[in-house]
């Protein structure tokens, strides 16, 4: 008979705490990403309860592809793989293949966490990575440095991103100043596919001079950025107070995917935009756009910062 039952643990698996000053982190172990960032007891994600699974793609890492591939069909060092569609409505592979794999504790301290997860090699994508990620809170704000090392004996493609929602505490997203180094964006079919690019220069998509979201629809990726001193580039929020959200990236990242979710579901529609710094467009698998050739044994790198100017 049974007389009692363990609880059972959260979707999102272990929870890593880390902290700085007034900032508070908490990093997950089902897909090694941040489910958690808090400035002086704010909020400043739109992320989930430790007892929820994690929606929307909040806070994920999204490896060894960001957003789509077509039918999940591409072909590289002329041999055609086929993934499995995780977007069967638009029939698409999408956002790659660690969202839902446990990450390991490899380090800890008090303000930074070392998690790693290794991706077998399977159908679709027959090669080893081994990816590792450092998350830190500092006075710039919480980090995340993404380790990728390719364990095959021949060459990957890669490309990688991450999807924080930003929200700005007490501020609707049609109120928000937003923010774009962006000089092109891309345009997208039905399937939110690519289709071609356009200038955006004096657009409506045009937000290289910071102005109100109102009551614009962005599931958009932007193009051709100009760079920061740094040779990074940064998206910022901004609220009609001066409180200013940022996320920077750096040269690795070619692209950033800006979407106020208008698509997600109940209350979670249009309460928070996701920022999202990306190192290839959507369907780089089978364009070549900008897609990483991991050779045998190498090691890719790349940063991005999260920062609130109060």
């Amino acid at each position: 008979m049974v007389t009692g039952m363990e609880d059972a643990p959260a979707p999102s698996g272990a929870q890593w705490t880390i902290s700085y000053q007034d900032q508070q982190a908490v990093l997950v172990e089902i897909g090694g990403g941040v489910r958690r960032w808090r400035v002086g007891g704010v909020d400043l994600l739109d992320g989930y309860r430790a007892g929820e699974l994690c929606p929307g793609g909040a806070g994920q890492v999204l490896a060894p592809w960001p957003n789509r591939i077509r039918d999940g069909r591409y072909s590289f060092a002329g041999v055609a793989h086929q993934l499995p569609l995780t977007e069967p409505d638009r029939h698409t592979a999408m956002h790659g293949l660690v969202r839902w794999l446990p990450w390991r504790l490899v380090d800890t301290s008090g303000s930074s966490v070392t998690c790693q997860c290794t991706l077998p090699a399977q159908p679709g994508y027959p090669w080893s990575l081994s990816l590792r990620t450092v998350w830190s809170l500092s006075s710039a704000g919480l980090a995340a440095t993404h380790h990728v090392t390719n364990l095959a004996g021949t060459s990957a493609p890669f490309g990688l991103a991450v999807h924080p929602y930003l929200r700005p505490p007490d501020t609707p997203v049609a109120d928000l100043r937003l923010a774009v180094p962006a000089r092109s964006r891309l345009l997208t079919d039905t399937r939110m596919l690519p289709i071609g690019a356009a200038k955006t220069d004096g657009t409506d998509w045009d937000f290289t001079t910071p102005r109100s979201i109102g009551e614009a629809v962005l599931d958009t990726t932007f193009g051709t950025l100009t760079p920061d001193r740094d040779g990074g580039s940064t998206v910022t929020l901004t609220t009609p107070d001066g409180a200013a959200l940022s996320v920077w990236a750096d040269s690795n990242f070619h692209y950033w995917q800006v979407f106020t979710g208008d698509t997600l579901p109940g209350d979670r529609r249009r309460r928070a935009v996701a920022v999202e710094p990306m190192t290839c467009p959507p369907d780089a698998f089978r364009s070549g756009r900008d897609v990483v050739t991991l050779e045998p044994g190498a090691t890719w790198h790349a940063t991005w910062r999260l920062s609130l100017a109060r």
